[in-house]
């Protein structure tokens, strides 16, 4: 059964291999204990039977939620979870005050896009070569 609960420090080593082995510059361990400690910041944890499978996380930036951090592990991508995952992190964040959320994502990443667009995101800008390894534009995304 999957399950999202709130990131603890003990899912940080989790989330940060997660991380290393999906992308090619990912936030260190560091990062995310940062992370699990301030208080702008909400990450969420999906479990399937207590191992875990995938996070995302949300700054809020003064009712303004900054989604980052969306990672799935691949044998779990398209089934739902990271939608339903999503779906839980925006939910807890309009609790939090949030009214708005934005994210980046690669503009070759349809997949994402299109579970994005599923939820109301919107395209509104482009970051010129905001991606390395390879170079890519990032597309900005809101949902407002």
């Amino acid at each position: 059964m999957i399950d999202f609960r709130e990131m603890r420090e003990e899912d940080v080593t989790e989330v940060a291999k997660l991380e290393k082995d999906t992308f090619t510059h990912p936030w260190k361990e560091k990062d995310f204990q940062e992370m699990v400690r301030a208080e702008y910041a909400h990450f969420i944890v999906a479990a399937d039977d207590g191992e875990l499978i995938g996070s995302c996380g949300l700054r809020n930036i003064l009712g303004e939620g900054e989604i980052t951090n969306v990672v799935m592990r691949p044998e779990y991508r398209n089934m739902g979870i990271g939608l339903n995952m999503l779906c839980k992190l925006m939910k807890d964040g309009e609790k939090l005050g949030v009214r708005a959320y934005t994210l980046e994502v690669r503009e070759s990443n349809m997949a994402a896009i299109h579970v994005y667009e599923k939820i109301g995101f919107r395209p509104e800008g482009m970051r010129k070569n905001f991606y390395e390894d390879p170079t890519e534009d990032a597309v900005i995304m809101w949902k407002r």
